[in-house]
């Protein structure tokens, strides 16, 4: 099951929009559910030379070979340096500078050429933006104004998980198409058909979103176990021995931002004992659900909601510079604080 069978009736409302296209296309919806591959297979059947019947690209004209490639003349990918293949994990080490995380201006200055010469074969002109909300305020006002004066045979395709942090005037200009989270048996069916053991958990843990999930599955797996097998022990935890064990697994982790990432699984961890604490079903983690009752029954919703909320503070902590193993003995602490009832 490719991507486009993942999102069927999207991609009927995208083929609706090929006899007429618009000049600026708002793709959004939550991280992870494959809205870029979608993006970027509707702009390969655009630029293909021979689609088929159901509108994908053919794969084997000449258009769809310089895409393969990545020099079609009618294209531009504009995304953050840190998500293209000049990202390196070693850049720091190197002494190269650190790959940019946002759309930087210059690459929308660098559209002006590309946009005021004619398209190959007199057909249309693709311009795919992804994360649209990387652009900051500057680049997304030099955005504004291609999209002001629409240029003809050319679209451009936003993509965001955060539309909000859109300027309204950008949002104002682009015709908007929502991209919902596909049915869970469909998304479970795709996880296995990807190689996903567990699909079910992953899916879950990934609220949903099937490419979230494979990347969980696949990336995630040590920090996720160590975290679940301590905080599970509840009353029984040892908050110096935990601080310690998670602390190895954080400085091992290569993947960006471990300590956050650690504290966001937390947040779901709580958020999880606090929904059945209220008589409510779990959400995240579904493979846990029995282990998560028996603990909720040891606290209250009280301290749940009210250690819930010191998680925020303690996400912002972690994102600035600080001693991780003295964070995570102050986390585990207050974590096990929670189950010390009579």
């Amino acid at each position: 099951m490719n991507i486009i069978e993942l999102h069927g009736e999207v991609w009927a409302q995208l083929g609706a929009r090929r006899k007429q296209l618009p000049h600026a296309l708002l793709i959004s919806g939550q991280r992870g559910i494959g809205k870029f591959d979608l993006a970027r297979k509707f702009a390969e059947s655009l630029l293909c030379e021979n689609p088929t019947a159901d509108s994908q690209a053919c794969g084997v004209c000449s258009a769809c070979g310089w895409l393969a490639q990545g020099n079609h003349p009618d294209f531009r990918l504009l995304q953050p340096d840190a998500l293209g293949e000049a990202a390196s994990d070693d850049s720091e080490a190197g002494g190269k500078r650190k790959p940019s995380q946002q759309i930087t201006i210059d690459q929308v200055r660098a559209l002006d050429d590309f946009l005021h010469v004619g398209t190959h074969r007199h057909g249309v002109r693709v311009i795919l933006i992804n994360p649209a909300e990387a652009m900051n305020r500057s680049t997304a006002n030099s955005l504004l104004k291609s999209l002001e004066e629409p240029i003809a045979s050319t679209l451009f395709i936003l993509v965001t998980s955060e539309s909000e942090r859109l300027l309204p005037t950008i949002r104002s200009r682009c015709q908007s198409l929502l991209v919902p989270q596909p049915a869970q048996s469909r998304a479970e069916q795709w996880l296995r058909q990807a190689g996903v053991n567990e699909a079910a958990r992953w899916l879950a843990l990934a609220g949903g979103s099937p490419l979230l999930a494979v990347e969980l599955g696949s990336e995630e797996r040590a920090l996720l176990d160590t975290l679940i097998a301590e905080m599970s022990r509840g009353s029984k935890i040892d908050p110096l021995a935990a601080a310690a064990a998670v602390d190895r697994v954080v400085k091992a982790e290569k993947r960006p931002a471990p300590l956050k990432r650690m504290i966001e699984w937390s947040q779901k961890w709580l958020f999880d004992l606090t929904l059945i604490s209220a008589g409510l079903p779990l959400r995240y983690f579904v493979a846990q659900d029995q282990l998560v009752r028996r603990l909720a029954k040891s606290s209250n919703t009280v301290s749940l909601l009210a250690f819930n909320r010191k998680t925020i503070q303690y996400r912002l902590q972690c994102e600035q510079p600080l001693n991780t193993r003295l964070f995570l003995e102050e986390f585990f602490l207050s974590y096990a604080a929670l189950f010390r009832t009579s």
